[in-house]
């Protein structure tokens, strides 16, 4: 006669193989995620800020996650169509245009800002000394631009300017593509450019003030001569067809980041961001609707 705790232990077993399996089927499919993240600094200030991130999700998930920092936004997009890059960190603009192109992508976290608001601006940069007072002032002069993809740095701008009935391609003698929103600012510094649109969260923080911290710019040297509407802040986005399970890890990890790993959640916001909170799609509907409506300036053009 077989034992009924003999019984009992061997359908506990299989019980538990049962609830294993699923977390088993995506480990061995996805021996390794990658986590992209867009160029909006240099490539070393983008490792510092965001390896300890892959580091902590690889301990969360057991599974490598690995950090790929493209050369343009649209290299992120791309990856996510394609099914090369899992998770991804970058604009609302960004989120929109792969969106729009069919990636299955769905946002799942969103930044939040040390006061709590989710939501953050373009600005319109000048040096302090110049004598521009506002956009206006700068016709014929050379404007930089971030990326075709960033929303701070072009598709804001781009609508903020067609408010002004300004078409910046006829109304400034140059528009250059900077790459990153560093380098806008280096460009307006270097004189490359007269003026430059670039994000800006706070009075407490912005990709002026970062650069300030890192020493690459000194924020009194500039003043703002323009600002947007709010925008939504940035989201982090997963593959719409992972597994539920998997889907369901990441988030848990990263909305828990800021109480886990509190040093790592602290070296991407540097104390200027509280911890992440969840988003879905329909936060970024304006966005979407804001990027075909650019689409749409630049169809008319050509």
């Amino acid at each position: 006669m077989i034992k009924f705790s003999t019984v009992l232990a061997g359908a506990l077993a299989l019980a538990l193989t049962a609830s294993a399996a699923p977390a088993q089927d995506w480990k061995s499919k996805y021996p390794e995620l990658v986590f992209g993240k867009v160029p909006d600094e240099n490539a070393s200030g983008t490792t510092t800020r965001w390896t300890p991130l892959t580091e902590y999700l690889s301990k969360k998930l057991g599974t490598k996650v690995t950090l790929r920092i493209a050369n343009d936004y649209a290299a992120v997009i791309e990856g996510q169509r394609s099914g090369n890059i899992q998770i991804a960190m970058y604009g609302p603009a960004s989120y929109a245009r792969a969106y729009l192109i069919g990636a299955k992508v769905e946002p799942f976290a969103i930044e939040v800002n040390n006061d709590g608001s989710k939501g953050y601006y373009s600005v319109l940069y000048v040096k302090t000394e110049s004598p521009y007072k506002n956009i206006q002032d700068l016709k014929g002069k050379n404007l930089c631009l971030v990326d075709p993809n960033s929303t701070s740095g072009n598709n804001v701008p781009r609508f903020e300017m067609n408010k002004l009935s300004i078409d910046p391609d006829k109304f400034f003698g140059k528009v250059i593509y900077a790459g990153s929103h560093e380098n806008a600012v280096i460009g307006v510094a270097q004189g490359t450019c007269d003026a430059a649109f670039n994000w800006w969260n706070t009075e407490a923080e912005s990709n002026l003030l970062r650069m300030d911290r890192k020493g690459m710019a000194k924020a009194a040297d500039f003043r703002i001569i323009l600002k947007s509407d709010q925008i939504v802040n940035s989201p982090m986005a997963y593959l719409t067809d992972l597994p539920a399970d998997l889907k369901a890890a990441i988030r848990k990890a990263v909305l828990d980041l800021a109480t886990d790993d509190p040093e790592t959640f602290n070296k991407i916001y540097e104390g200027k961001g509280k911890p992440y909170d969840a988003v879905d799609h329909k936060a970024y509907q304006p966005v979407i609707d804001l990027t075909k409506f650019v689409d749409t300036l630049r169809k008319s053009k050509s």
